[in-house]
Order: structure tokens, then sequence, then C-alpha cells
């Protein structure tokens, strides 16, 4: 990342628009990061069991899973704080514990909670932490960037929490970092943040930087990523672009929404012989069509129902969302393997200490 950061008012594109599976940036053909049948234990506990995925530069990888299910652990070991009981991490071709040194210039880490002095302002905590690296990027620009120019001199602890994640972002972007882990980075951020922090990502992924990001926030993972890991007590239920994983557990249903209580009853009869319909929540409808019917044969004749009554047609989609193929997937593992839980999902273990590892090195 030699050059400054320059922000843009595009928000991150969306999935299945064309874009590559590996993301915009350039690819080459050593993974940024790399798992490799990682294995991490906790004294009896199995926290994460033989998992592999690759990250590459100019990919977004989004790191799914409920709480639980080892996606920090994983994450702490790719960043160098936690070791692993077997298999192999690398970052950048780097081990991140034997080479830790080497490789913390050349990542940035972003928490959820801790890792800031809660008294300095967001100009003298990016300032400081600047002077960490030979060659930072310019606070004051990052702080333009992230849109807390206006509370350069607040105090972290006097922050919104919102303003408190974008600064969370700012410190981890300061040292150009190649490799970037973020950690739910739209919580609690309004609206606004969140176009701003997706326009971010997409620069960063432009720029060939390979971004980690976990997250729960499911709707943000179809926007921002390239690929999506989903865990579930350590272990890979799925690998894949928003799209494939989404398309591999469809029905062929049809969503939308309308006034609530409409005749179901009616629309499917008009539909055909085996269409289904039911209302999931008030106004909100999943449609079956019948079997080997066209779809866009179908959306005519819902639209052409609809019209006859006088109602509007909205958040027509057909297929499903990553949502939906997420608590598909997930449910499928729920129901064949119950599983003995994982560690608890969550970083208070080294919060406190994320913003001084950097400094320290």
């Amino acid at each position: 990342m030699d050059d400054a950061i320059d922000p843009t008012d595009t928000p991150a594109p969306e999935n299945g628009s064309g874009r590559p599976a590996t993301g915009g940036g350039p690819r080459t053909s050593t993974p940024a990061v790399s798992c490799d049948g990682v294995v991490i234990r906790y004294g009896d506990t199995l926290a994460v069991d033989r998992l592999s995925f690759e990250g590459h530069a100019g990919q977004v990888v989004a790191l799914l899973g409920p709480n639980g299910a080892g996606k920090t652990s994983t994450v702490e070991a790719l960043e160098g704080y936690r070791p692993v009981s077997s298999g192999s991490v690398r970052v950048l071709d780097l081990d991140p514990r034997r080479d830790h040194a080497a490789l913390v210039p050349r990542i940035g880490v972003m928490l959820q909670k801790g890792g800031v002095y809660p008294m300095l302002g967001s100009a003298q905590v990016l300032h400081l932490f600047a002077s960490y690296y030979d060659d930072a990027e310019d606070p004051d620009r990052l702080l333009d960037l992230v849109g807390l120019s206006a509370v350069r001199r607040t105090p972290w602890r006097r922050l919104s929490g919102g303003e408190q994640q974008r600064l969370a972002l700012a410190l981890a972007l300061v040292g150009k970092p190649e490799v970037l882990f973020l950690d739910e980075p739209t919580a609690g951020v309004d609206p606004e943040g969140r176009i701003a922090v997706r326009s971010i990502i997409a620069d960063l992924r432009d720029r060939g930087i390979c971004v980690i990001l976990t997250t729960h926030e499911l709707a943000e993972a179809e926007r921002l990523a390239d690929r999506v890991v989903i865990i579930d007590h350590g272990r890979m239920l799925a690998d894949g672009t928003p799209a494939d994983l989404a398309s591999g557990t469809a029905d062929g249903s049809i969503r939308f929404s309308t006034e609530p209580l409409i005749d179901t009853a009616d629309l499917a009869a008009t539909l055909g012989a085996g269409a289904t319909l039911e209302e999931e929540r008030p106004g909100f409808y999943r449609l079956q069509p019948p079997p080997g019917s066209a779809t866009p044969a179908v959306v005519a004749t819902l639209a052409g129902w609809l019209a006859g009554r006088d109602l509007a047609l909205g958040d027509l989609r057909t297929g499903q969302s990553l949502e939906e193929a997420y608590l598909a997937i997930t449910g499928s593992r729920e129901a064949a393997d119950s599983g003995a839980p994982g560690a608890p999902d969550g970083r208070a273990g080294r919060g406190s200490r994320g913003g001084r590892s950097r400094g320290s090195r």
C-alpha cells in the first residue's frame, strides 16, 4: 500500500455483479493467509478441528459462524497471539509466532473493543500509532477518511460506539498493512458510517490487500466478501463465494413482499398445480412454484395477480440470500452432529494489549 488511502463515495459492489471470486486486486500463487489442518485445543476442549482455508491478495474473506465456532481462535493464531496444537498457519509466508516481529509491521488488526488509551483524543492516538511505523499513513488523512475530523480532540471514552469502531479501523490502517484483520467492523456503526467502511474495504481489496473479516452481520458479509468460510464447532462446513453458497442450498423458491394477509390460497391456485405459498411474516411471502415451471412466467403471473388487486410488488428475489444459506448449512450440521462446543468466542483476553502489541514490536 504505497499511496495514502483515498476515500470513495461508492459502496462495495454487490456479489453477483460480475466481480471475480478472487476479488479485484492482484492474485499471486502464494496465499497471503493460509490455514492448513489447524487444530487448537484449550485443555480437553477442541476449539478448532482440522481447519484449512486460504486468503489471497486482493481478496476479502469472511469467517462466519455462531459464538464458540472457533473464528476468534483461528484469527488469533493467524495474528500470532495463539499457538496451534497441530497443523500450520502462514501469513505473508511467515510463521505468525516464530516470525512475529517481522510480521507485525505488515498486518493491521482491528479489535471490536479495547486496545486504545481511553483518555487520548482521536488525533492523538492515531499520531501515536503512526509513530510506531517507519512508513505510516497520514493520521489526519485517516481521520478524514473515517469521518472523525470533527471529533479529533474527543477522548476515546467519550466517542459513541460507532465512532470508536471507525477509529479502531483507522488504527488498523495506519501502518499500511498488507493483510488486515477486521473484527465486526460495522457493529454499532450508523448507515453513513457503514457506507464509508464498505468503501474503505473495497478500496483496500482493489489495492491488493487481503482482508480477513469476522462478522455476525450476514448481509454485510454478502455485500463485502469475495469468499465465505462457514465454521461451526471448530470445523469448516462450507467455503465458497456468497453466490455459490446460496445456489448450493437454493430450493427454487421466490420471495416477495406486498400487503399482509393476501389470499394465499387463491394466488397459489392461479400459479398452477403444485404451487405453495406461505406468509413467513406480515407482508413477506415465500412462494414455491409448480414443478418444472419457468421462473419468468411465474413472476409474470404473480405480478399480474397483484396488479389485478391493486397490490404493490416489492422486495422480489429468487433463490436464497447468504443468511438463508448460512442458516441452512449450520442447521444441517446441528441436526447431524450436536458436537462439543468450542471455546467461547471473544477477544477480551487480549483486547487490552491489542494497541500496545504493535508499538512494542
